[in-house]
């Protein structure tokens, strides 16, 4: 499970974003205080737009910044937009402590560090696979989302007091020190035992990463079932916040929210940190238990059982997001890894702003019960989506000598592709073949 802590530049690199992020979820859930019951009175609406604002430019950026984590050294581009970040903290702050902040300023500001975040997830994401290498990528992706989710575990709880205790602009400022975690891990990462980034000579097409999702139909799936729990399912801020004051709850009942939320979502990362390989099955099954754990918890009477909901919603996430995520690392040619893992962080963040304001909307106009409910059947429709492709593509097979035993067909880990014509046959084969094209793996896994 937590084999690739055996690096030193994993190691240094785990702890530095545990302690980045911690201070990234308690920022968030000042914003989305700050923005319900400071700015507005309860308006989810306006919450939507400011999901909608801060998740947008990575839908808009999406070419640039794909090719940009391709095209320069990630390393130095990480050290560049955390320091961004940390500006946009401290400015934001001074304005809350001051008493200057507006409705439209927060606006601004979750724009501009939607625009900041546009550059560095695919940076950030890739960059895991440099600091282990592509045998250890799947694992290395899960402990990843382990120390993202620990950080969940963490950061809203203690936000959520701190906001109670010292005010949301204190909150902000935190959040700018804890940059520098990830600033001093980045400045002692041997740069030596770093995966040199794979370059090709066409590597300056922005155009490269679609065509290459193009002519992978799996891919393509994995994108379309993301995109409908992203847009719809995923608007947790939104449900947390408005659920928490139907149930009376301040801050901090918030805060307890998203930490249990967090705690479902940390088993879901280690459990997927245990797996050899990325599967796409597995995604498809953790979106169908997202869509029945969404549409319970949308039930639950109380505010205890309705937190007890969100860690199996929460487990479901993380399984179909890490799993997801691995699942496009480690089948992608490295020469557009960059690229390809900007569409798909487009994907999850570039949802936001189609879901949160209809999620807002119907939060305000029936209830965030309702909304929770919406969120559920997306997750159904998406793993729906799933299952009718394995069974159209032929991927799903019954065993030759066994009646009641089935065969699922899985992508596995291909060849760095080569130049010239037929640059794309390789993954391509591995994508549409009922029998991929194999590198590292058995191109078989059975499933009862």
């Amino acid at each position: 499970m937590f084999r690739s802590l055996r690096l030193f530049n994993f190691r240094i690199w785990f702890l530095g974003a545990l302690v980045s992020n911690v201070g990234g979820w308690m920022q968030a859930t000042a914003q989305d205080w700050v923005v319900l019951t400071e700015l507005t009175d309860n308006d989810a609406t306006a919450m939507g737009v400011t999901m909608a604002l801060q998740f947008g430019p990575p839908l808009v950026l999406v070419s640039v910044t794909g090719w940009v984590a391709d095209r320069f050294d990630r390393r130095k581009l990480l050290m560049a937009t955390q320091s961004s970040l940390m500006a946009l903290a401290v400015i934001a702050g001074v304005l809350l402590l001051t008493g200057v902040m507006t409705l439209p300023l927060m606006f601004a500001f979750a724009g501009a560090f939607g625009v900041v975040n546009a550059f560095d997830a695919p940076a950030r994401q890739t960059f895991v696979t440099d600091v282990v290498g592509r045998q250890d990528a799947s694992n290395a992706v899960a402990l990843n989302a382990a120390s993202f989710n620990t950080a969940r575990l963490l950061g809203p709880a203690i936000g959520g007091v701190l906001i109670v205790l010292v005010g949301t602009g204190w909150v902000f400022l935190i959040n700018a020190v804890t940059f520098l975690a990830l600033l001093v891990a980045l400045r002692f990462i041997r740069r030596d035992e770093l995966v040199p980034q794979a370059r090709r000579t066409d590597a300056a097409r922005l155009s490269e990463g679609f065509r290459y999702v193009a002519r992978r139909p799996d891919l393509i799936v994995a994108f379309i079932m993301v995109f409908l729990v992203g847009a719809f399912g995923m608007n947790f801020p939104i449900y947390a916040s408005t659920m928490a004051i139907e149930f009376g709850q301040q801050a901090d009942g918030y805060g307890l929210l998203s930490s249990t939320l967090a705690v479902g979502s940390l088993a879901g990362a280690l459990m997927a940190a245990r797996r050899e390989r990325a599967k796409l099955r597995v995604v498809v099954v953790a979106i169908g238990g997202f869509g029945v754990a969404a549409l319970v918890s949308a039930a639950m009477p109380t505010y205890a059982l309705y937190a007890a909901l969100l860690v199996f919603v929460g487990f479901s996430t993380t399984t179909m997001l890490t799993t997801a995520n691995g699942y496009v690392q480690t089948t992608t040619d490295p020469a557009v890894r960059g690229r390809v893992l900007a569409l798909y962080m487009a994907v999850i963040m570039g949802s936001t702003p189609i879901g949160a304001p209809i999620a807002g909307w119907v939060v305000d106009v029936f209830g965030p019960r309702a909304a929770i409910v919406m969120g559920g059947v997306a997750g159904l429709l998406a793993c729906a989506v799933g299952v009718t492709w394995m069974l159209a593509s032929g991927r799903v097979r019954r065993h030759p000598s066994r009646r009641f035993r089935l065969t699922v067909e899985e992508t596995t880990t291909v060849r760095t592709v080569r130049p010239g014509p037929a640059e794309f046959s390789d993954e391509i084969a591995a994508a549409t073949s009922p029998v991929p094209v194999v590198a590292e793996d058995a191109a078989r896994d059975r499933i009862r």
